[in-house]
């Protein structure tokens, strides 16, 4: 055994015995505010030097697995290639395994293919921040990629400066005086250097993202499909222009008209509660880019498939879907989804019902119109001016329309039956607590007890001229 594998295994001991014990007694439940911040950056750098172990012991394995195959390291350890071993050996994701590596490239010292003799790294202050516990993974990074993308455009004493000043910053020694940066300022901060030095501007980056752009949906689970991916800079900038759109505060709630002698009905005044949206951000720009696919699909601007629009199909079982349980299937999807799914697609969308025998033979073909028009959008668009949900803010023509009672239950395909909701309102309409009714043609809502606790249906619109009347009638 080596020195270094010793040393190595009486210190992970060492470290299972301190969290142990520390986990164990509860001493974090009696530290002190400060004490916390302590013990975060105690394991903050303990982590950069097990970092640092581990981009050196990476990088040595892929010095090893280079040449012919039969002499590679990961042959004789039964790896298809090295990512496959820090894997298995360090138990890491795939993504870890990569970003190991191409830490090890830019600060592990290199071989000549001409001399055989070793060469220092290509970013050689960086790799003495990297070794001495200052820069973990992420901060090497964060430095090395901007500057490697440069290539041979710039040279080599100009990134040899960049490196220099870069690590004096982690260290909180740079130029300015700050304190230790963080790998997000580290990020920052390489990409103005290599804007700086890099004179043949944009164009060598455009054909390398040209090159990197992808988006992948991986394998669905049980909580649903992951997506990876590199977007273009411009196309991640108009999506985020949809989210801000989307996800941006609209003010104060609207309302229209005032409250009836009865007192069964109000309207949704200023004094009322704000609603409370309790999704993440990053929940809230799924839902965003939910909405966009949407309106996309129904939009009729992309190509057909199968000579119709893109269309969601779901099937599910009658007695399913009447009973609430059981699963419904979406097609090009492996994983089940809720009955909720069905009704959703269906609401706003065409329902052909297909009968089986038990056998699988189709007995019987059937197609059920149930979508509102052009039209019928316009005049909903002009009624409710937007997502129904007070304080929800989603633009109307970004909205779906809910039959306000469901069409298998005799609802019509009526401006007298339909609202506007956004995708996530009209998705998990039946959870949030809020309930819709139709009163001559025109919808009112009830909020959950946690946001208007006196139960009263009100009117509620963001219809400009519907509230310009409102303020005309006061």
């Amino acid at each position: 055994m080596t020195t270094f594998l010793s040393r190595l295994e009486t210190l992970r001991e060492h470290a299972a015995a301190v969290v142990a014990e520390g986990v164990r007694d509860g001493e974090l439940g009696s530290a002190s505010h400060a004490e916390i911040a302590e013990l975060l950056a105690a394991a903050g750098g303990i982590g950069r030097w097990v970092d640092a172990a581990l981009i050196e012991i990476v990088g040595e394995a892929q010095a090893r697995s280079e040449g012919p195959r039969d002499d590679r390291l990961t042959t004789h350890l039964g790896c298809h290639d090295v990512s496959e071993l820090v894997q298995r050996a360090a138990l890491v994701a795939p993504q870890t395994a990569t970003r190991l590596r191409r830490a090890a490239s830019a600060v592990r010292p290199r071989e000549s293919l001409l001399t055989g003799e070793t060469l220092d790294p290509l970013l050689p202050a960086l790799r003495a921040a990297v070794v001495e516990g200052i820069v973990g993974l992420d901060g090497a990074l964060a430095i090395a990629e901007p500057l490697q993308a440069m290539g041979s455009r710039v040279g080599r004493e100009a990134v040899l400066t960049a490196d220099a000043v870069l690590a004096a910053e982690a260290r909180g020694e740079g130029p300015d005086g700050g304190p230790p940066a963080c790998p997000d300022l580290l990020r920052v901060q390489a990409q103005v250097w290599s804007v700086a030095l890099d004179q043949d501007g944009a164009e060598p980056r455009e054909r390398a993202t040209m090159h990197r752009r992808s988006l992948r949906l991986g394998s669905p689970t049980a909580f649903g499909v992951p997506v990876r991916g590199m977007l273009m800079p411009e196309v991640a900038a108009q999506l985020e222009r949809i989210f801000d759109s989307l996800l941006s505060p609209r003010g104060r709630v609207a309302f229209d008209g005032h409250a009836t002698a009865s007192g069964d009905e109000g309207v949704w005044s200023d004094d009322s509660i704000p609603p409370l949206d309790e999704r993440t951000r990053p929940q809230r720009q799924h839902d965003a880019l939910a909405t966009a696919l949407t309106v996309a699909a129904s939009s009729g601007a992309l190509p057909t498939v199968g000579g119709a629009a893109p269309t969601l199909v779901v099937t599910v079982r009658a007695e399913d879907l009447a009973a609430d349980r059981g699963y419904a299937h979406v097609d090009g999807c492996e994983e089940p989804v809720s009955p909720a799914v069905a009704r959703h697609a269906g609401c706003s969308g065409v329902i052909q019902r297909v009968t089986l025998t038990r056998k699988g033979r189709v007995v019987a073909i059937g197609t059920e119109e149930r979508v509102f028009n052009r039209h019928q959008r316009r005049a909903l668009a002009a009624r409710d001016g937007g997502c129904l949900i007070p304080g929800c803010g989603v633009p109307a023509a970004w909205c779906e329309i809910h039959h306000v009672e469901a069409h298998a239950r005799g609802g019509r395909t009526h401006t007298d039956n339909g609202v506007l909701l956004c995708w996530f309102h009209h998705r998990f309409l039946d959870r949030h607590g809020w309930l819709i009714r139709m009163v001559d043609g025109v919808p009112q809502v009830r909020a959950p007890g946690w946001n208007d606790a006196s139960g009263r249906w009100r009117r509620v619109t963001r219809s400009a001229t519907r509230l310009k009347d409102a303020v005309l009638r006061r």
